[in-house]
């Protein structure tokens, strides 16, 4: 129990860290933000907690597709703000362009023998 709370307690950390410093100056806040650090943690917690490194590997082959299917919201999102739709809209909007993203890249990704 007490390791769930340090894993809970360094990722609140790290989120809140990421939107100080992102409040204060965009190109900290993006530098933080753009470290893989959720994948990071997560690498940790598992190898911490089982000593199973095929799955660090599963998991780390995961997220590099679909990583992938991400980027697109970085370009989606401010660009929708900037053709003026609210927030709370565009975020929604590119959020579900994601999803989307992510359904086609897993069916890509099967079409080639590639599981995640």
């Amino acid at each position: 129990m007490l390791q769930y709370a340090i894993n809970v307690l360094v990722t609140v950390v790290v989120v809140v860290a990421v939107s100080e410093l992102g409040r204060r100056g965009s190109f900290w806040g993006a530098a933080l933000a753009s470290l893989p650090l959720t994948s990071l943690l997560a690498f940790i917690w598992i190898y911490r907690s089982t000593g199973n490194t095929q799955t660090v590997i599963s998991l780390s082959h995961g997220i590099f597709w679909l990583v992938l299917a991400t980027l697109p919201l970085f370009l989606i999102f401010p660009a929708l703000l900037k053709s003026g739709m609210a927030f709370w809209s565009a975020l929604g909007a590119s959020c579900a362009v994601t999803v989307g993203l992510y359904f086609a890249m897993v069916w890509t990704l099967g079409r080639f023998g590639v599981r995640l």
